[in-house]
């Protein structure tokens, strides 16, 4: 019996410790309390640190590709840089419209109503829009839309810090719809940096900023939903804007598209939208065109275009495959422009261009722009399918304005008359925007459009329903005519103003 009561006092220590061991257990844990809480201070004092597995180098990205060093607040850094280079354009437009009732002074039925009084000839109009602009140097040079301040009577800017100067127009390209207007700023003002918009990825975080509906300094988000989208506003303009689903309004015209570096990488000019408000469709365009269309206006108030010499279409799985080759990239060369660039240095109708300059060529129109922004007189690398075969060629490319003298002979021809660009009284007079249409500028009695009534002053509007841009556009659409085609043309009359529609038989 003595001999087990150790072991049970043992055991009962164990499950009920006495008093003294009580207080040496709660000694040493007020100790050990002590010791963690002051580890604790000394911890909250030092920045928190997270696992290197668990922390990016972000570090090392910026200083290769320019990324902002902290994503959480790369759209703030972008707007804090670019809201400075950003303006607010408000423009004027006076108009002289004719007027609708004059057709009818000489009516007994609207005598009846309205008397004897004399009709005036046409009425005057205001119209005002605004927009926005981008700054592009320190002594005022002003990039925005063509439909922005291309017909404007009075141009009115505000800089972001709120002063305001009147603005000129330096020249505007609606083929491309770029405009550059100037301000003469009292201080050396600050200016966008540009990116290279051929290097812009689908899927890429973009930032736009402007003034829709006449909100200054409006920063917006999204990213490049696609590349390349043409034929968007006038299938016979110069095209190829990148898409993207940031939120673009009316009055961000003209403002820029920024990369997460605040490099502008596009101008925002349009929308796709039956709302008439953003729908997560919006398009802008590349900024190597703008930069190269700017360029060109700063230089000579216009721009001098790139010319090839060819008639090109887009191929068919159906095409490629006669013509062979799989790949359905490429613009096929539907006819040789006689004497021109390309029939000059051996392109021949059936090649397809796959690249142009060393820059791959997706379909017809990556080609037209691609030409379109060569300068004069380059000699320009080219790569054909021919016969399934890949040739290599160089092409010296000429002005445009060469196309149109060979062209306009091909007008003469068919049409049996000459055009000219509206005047800016013609347009005013007949209530016509900028750029619309070509006028008559000789007609042979016993030709086609002599036949119907055309005379001298008289303007084409379209062709055949396609809207008429300029004389470029009418002569390149009259060359691709056929003898003997029947052809519907809308024509306004230059004494009366009335519009109507008119058949012509080509010759």
């Amino acid at each position: 019996m003595q001999r087990n009561v150790p072991n049970r006092k043992y055991m009962a220590c164990r499950a009920r410790p006495n008093a003294l061991v009580w207080v040496i257990a709660l000694l040493f844990f007020m100790a050990g309390m002590v010791t963690a809480c002051s580890k604790a201070e000394e911890q909250a004092e030092k920045p928190k640190e997270a696992p290197p597995s668990s922390q990016p180098s972000q570090a090392p990205v910026a200083e290769k590709t320019g990324a902002p060093a902290d994503w959480r607040t790369a759209i703030e850094q972008v707007a804090e840089k670019a809201i400075p280079v950003v303006v607010h354009i408000e423009v004027t437009e006076y108009q002289e419209v004719a007027n609708p009732m004059l057709p009818f002074e000489n009516d007994p039925l609207f005598r009846q109503f309205f008397g004897n009084r004399k009709q005036p000839r046409k009425f005057k109009r205001e119209m005002k829009g605004i927009g926005s602009g981008i700054i592009m140097d320190t002594s005022g040079h002003i990039l925005t839309n063509n439909h922005v301040a291309g017909g404007a009577s009075k141009i009115n800017v505000l800089l972001s810090d709120g002063s305001q100067y009147p603005a000129k127009l330096v020249g505007a390209d609606p083929k491309t719809d770029l405009a550059v207007i100037k301000i003469s700023p009292k201080n050396s003002l600050p200016y966008a940096t540009f990116g290279d918009s051929d290097k812009v990825k689908v899927g890429q975080w973009v930032v736009a900023i402007g003034q829709p509906l006449g909100l200054n300094q409006t920063v917006t988000q999204g990213i490049i939903s696609a590349k390349h989208r043409t034929s968007i506003m006038n299938p016979n303009s110069y095209e190829d804007f990148l898409q993207t689903d940031a939120p673009i309004n009316p009055g961000n015209s003209g403002g820029p598209l920024l990369n997460l570096q605040g490099q502008v990488i596009g101008i925002n000019s349009a929308i796709m939208s039956q709302s008439g408000g953003s729908e997560g469709i919006g398009f802008s365009i590349p900024s190597n065109m703008a930069l190269y269309v700017a360029k060109q206006l700063l230089a000579h108030g216009k721009v001098v275009r790139g010319w090839l010499g060819v008639s090109v279409q887009d191929l068919t799985p159906d095409l490629a495959k006669s013509f062979g080759t799989k790949d359905l990239n490429g613009a096929l060369i539907a006819d040789v422009v006689k004497g021109g660039p390309a029939d000059k240095d051996g392109l021949k109708r059936g090649d397809i261009i796959m690249e142009f300059g060393g820059k791959k060529i997706h379909d017809a129109e990556t080609l037209r722009n691609e030409v379109a922004l060569t300068p004069l007189g380059q000699e320009t690398k080219v790569t054909v399918v021919r016969n399934g075969k890949q040739v290599e060629l160089k092409v010296k490319i000429e002005s445009l304005s060469d196309e149109t003298k060979l062209l306009s002979a091909a007008v003469k021809e068919r049409l049996g008359a000459t055009v000219r660009p509206v005047s800016k009284k013609e347009a005013e007079k007949l209530g016509l925007r900028p750029q619309q249409g070509v006028a008559v500028a000789s007609v042979d009695a016993k030709g086609p459009l002599g036949r119907v009534g055309f005379e001298v002053g008289d303007i084409i509007l379209q062709i055949n329903r396609r809207v008429i841009g300029g004389v470029a556009d009418f002569d390149a659409l009259v060359s691709t005519l056929g003898p003997r085609q029947k052809i519907m043309l809308l024509a306004v009359d230059h004494r009366t103003g009335n519009k109507g529609y008119l058949q012509v038989t080509t010759r």
